[in-house]
């Protein structure tokens, strides 16, 4: 089973989940989404996996979110404004078995370990 969490080094929620994940025995292929930005076809695919819509994966509270609230933009266009800015994307978020979740709280990706 591969286990891939899109990872911000700063962010204690995501050194937890880190560290969950590493304490479930599971190496995960660790990507640092600010450096090595996601497609917007892979974030797509989060989102899909997620169930989610691109507003609800973002982070309303970063500056270069404020510029986007008022916006009426699309889909596609917001999935974009993530690869332009990837601060907008929540983390961490944990993908395995075909599934997606977001570690807030960092137990929350538990459920997806299981096939």
């Amino acid at each position: 089973m591969t286990v891939t969490i899109f990872h911000n080094p700063k962010c204690s929620k995501s050194r937890q989940t880190l560290a969950l994940l590493q304490e479930q025995g599971i190496t995960p292929v660790i990507v640092d989404y600010l450096k090595d930005v996601p497609t917007a076809k892979t974030l797509s695919q989060i989102l899909e996996l997620l169930g989610l819509e691109p507003r609800e994966l973002m982070r309303q509270k970063e500056a270069e979110y404020a510029d986007l609230a008022s916006r009426d933009l699309n889909r596609d266009q917001l999935i974009q404004a993530m690869v332009d800015f990837p601060r907008l994307i929540e983390r961490p978020i944990v993908v395995a078995n075909g599934k997606a979740a977001i570690g807030r709280p960092p137990e929350d990706v538990l459920k997806i370990l299981n096939p």
